[in-house]
C-alpha cells in the first residue's frame, strides 16, 4: 500500500466526499437516461474542472499542479467507486502526451485548456477490438493523418485527439478531416468509431512516447478499476450482513464467509499492483512496463471475480437492473479488455523478463 503525504491524503478524501455525495450511483443512473451526447454529465464535470482535477498532471507552468499519478490514481479510484462518467482519465493521460513532447506550439494551444477542465482530449490508438501495439492502419503523409480508430473512449466530447501511428504520436484538432461515429457498449460509456481523412496533425513523438504513455492509460485504468472493485466488494459485504435467509443472515454461513475472504485478499493484492505502478510512473523507475504488466493484469482478474461474485451473492435481485451489480459488471467487462486483458499482460510480463 503507497504511503501518502498530507496532500494526497486531502486529496483522496476531498474526491471521495464528493464522488459520494454529488455523484453517487444515481448519478450515473440519471446520466444514463438523460442519454448525452458525451455521455457525462457537463455539470458535474464542470465541478471536477473547478476544483482542479483535470490538470492534477499537467505542469505549474500551463495551470496544473503537477501532483503526479499516483495523486492522480488517488482521485480517479474514489470515482470509480460510483461509476462516476467523466473524461478526467483520457484528458490526463492526452495531456501527458502533449506535456512530454517537443512540441511547444502543443502545449501552449492544449494544455492550460486541458488543466482547467475547458477542453476534452483522448487517446486513440487501438485499430482493432482487442489491444495491439502492432499500428499499421494510420499514415501521415505531409503533415496529413489518415486512418480509423475503432474504439475510442472519450471521443464524442473530444476536442482534439492524440493519435497513434506507425512512426509515432500525433496531435489532431477535432473538425475537417475528422469523423466520430458514436458506439452503443455495455456499459453506457463514450465509445466512439474515429476516422481520420486527411487531418492535420502535428507529430509529438516517435514510437517510444507512444508505449510511454499507452503504459500510463492502462495505469489509471486500473485505478478506476481498483476504486470498482473496492466498492463492489464492500457493497456485497453489506448485503451479506443485513441478508437473512433460513433464518438466518448470509454473513453466518461459514462457505459464504470463504468467498469474500477470498475477495478481500484479492482486492489487498490488487491495491498494491496498481498503486506500485502509479508510483513507479512519478519515480520514472526503469521497470514501469513491467509493473504496469502485473497492474493490468492483476486489476483483470480481481474485479472479474468481484464484480461476478456481486451478482451471484445478491442472488435473484442482482440480476435485475433496479440493482447496481449488474452497472458493476457491464464497466468492468469494457475495463478488462481496455489496453489489454489480463492474458495479453501475463504474456508481455513474461516476455520482458525474458520467457
Amino acid at each position: 500500500m503507497a504511503l501518502l503525504n498530507d496532500e494526497q491524503v486531502m486529496l483522496r478524501d476531498m474526491a471521495r466526499e464528493w464522488a459520494d455525495n454529488e455523484s453517487p450511483v444515481t448519478a450515473f443512473r440519471k446520466m444514463r437516461a438523460a442519454a448525452p451526447a458525451e455521455r457525462f454529465d457537463r455539470d458535474s464535470w464542470g465541478a471536477i474542472g473547478q476544483m482542479g482535477w483535470a490538470g492534477v498532471v499537467v505542469p505549474e507552468e500551463f495551470g496544473g499542479s503537477a501532483f503526479g499519478y499516483l495523486s492522480l490514481g488517488l482521485v480517479v479510484e474514489q470515482l470509480g467507486r460510483n461509476l462516476t462518467a467523466s473524461p478526467l482519465s483520457s484528458i490526463a493521460v492526452a495531456a501527458t502526451a502533449i506535456a512530454m513532447s517537443g512540441s511547444d506550439n502543443a502545449k501552449q494551444q492544449w494544455l492550460p485548456r486541458l488543466a482547467s477542465g475547458e477542453a476534452v482530449a483522448t487517446l486513440a490508438v487501438d485499430e482493432g477490438p482487442l489491444h495491439d501495439m502492432k499500428l499499421g492502419g494510420s499514415t501521415v503523409s505531409g503533415g496529413k493523418l489518415t486512418g480509423t480508430k475503432p474504439f475510442v473512449a472519450e471521443a464524442d466530447a473530444a476536442d482534439v485527439f492524440v493519435v497513434a501511428a506507425a512512426d509515432g504520436l500525433y496531435v489532431v484538432a477535432k473538425g475537417e478531416g475528422v469523423t466520430v461515429t458514436s458506439r452503443h457498449m455495455a456499459d453506457e460509456r463514450s465509445h466512439a468509431d474515429v476516422h481520420f481523412q486527411q487531418a492535420v496533425a502535428e507529430r509529438l513523438g516517435g514510437p517510444e512516447l507512444t508505449a510511454q504513455i499507452v503504459d500510463r492509460a492502462t495505469a489509471i485504468t486500473c485505478a478506476e478499476m481498483l476504486g470498482m472493485a473496492e466498492s463492489a466488494f464492500q457493497q456485497t459485504n453489506d448485503y451479506l450482513k443485513q441478508r437473512v435467509q433460513f433464518g438466518q443472515v448470509l454473513s453466518t454461513f461459514q462457505a459464504l464467509q470463504h468467498r469474500m475472504a477470498k475477495q478481500f485478499t484479492e482486492l489487498q493484492l490488487m491495491r498494491s499492483a496498481v498503486e506500485g505502478a502509479l508510483e513507479a510512473i512519478d519515480a520514472g523507475r526503469s521497470d514501469l512496463d513491467q509493473a504496469v504488466s502485473l497492474a493490468k493484469a492483476t486489476a483483470g482478474e480481481t474485479l472479474r471475480l468481484i464484480s461476478r461474485e456481486m451478482v451471484q451473492l445478491h442472488g435473484g435481485v442482482g440480476m435485475t437492473d433496479e440493482y447496481d451489480a449488474g452497472l458493476y459488471l457491464k464497466r468492468a467487462a469494457v475495463l478488462e479488455v481496455m489496453w489489454g486483458n489480463s492474458a495479453y499482460h501475463r504474456d508481455r510480463f513474461g516476455k520482458l523478463n525474458g520467457y
